[in-house]
């Protein structure tokens, strides 16, 4: 989908927005990427080439991809572990589904009423 597709980040972006959208993509500190970028073109050369390539290929980030803050940091979560994030919402999801049934149980519980008229319709 649109949310866990690479994108070259033009609004944060130094040059081409490589390095941004790595940032974007990881949850990773853009200055600790570009300093890594830096330091493995030092070393190594090639990721000038890869730099270019990518810049080349990627599509530019959509300006709205993300509702907000916290829109931008579970896309993050679902992009680095899709798992730890699929067992994070069940799990959310089990507690909302218990603290619904205990609310469930307290009204009717203390509703004679109601309490018969769900026993009739069993």
């Amino acid at each position: 989908g649109t949310h866990t597709k690479f994108y070259l980040d033009k609004q944060n972006a130094k040059w081409k927005g490589v390095c941004a959208g790595i940032a974007d993509y990881t949850g990773v500190n853009t200055l600790w990427v570009r300093l890594g970028a830096v330091a493995l073109t030092l070393m190594f050369g090639w990721p000038v080439l890869a730099y270019f390539v990518v810049a080349w290929v990627a599509d530019r980030k959509p300006i709205h991809l993300y509702v907000d803050r916290d829109d931008q940091k579970f896309w993050q979560g679902v992009r680095q572990s899709p798992a730890r994030t699929t067992r994070d919402i069940r799990s959310r999801f089990r507690d909302i589904d218990n603290r619904l049934a205990d609310v469930e149980l307290y009204y009717v519980s203390n509703n004679k009423q109601l309490a018969d008229e769900i026993e009739s319709l069993r």
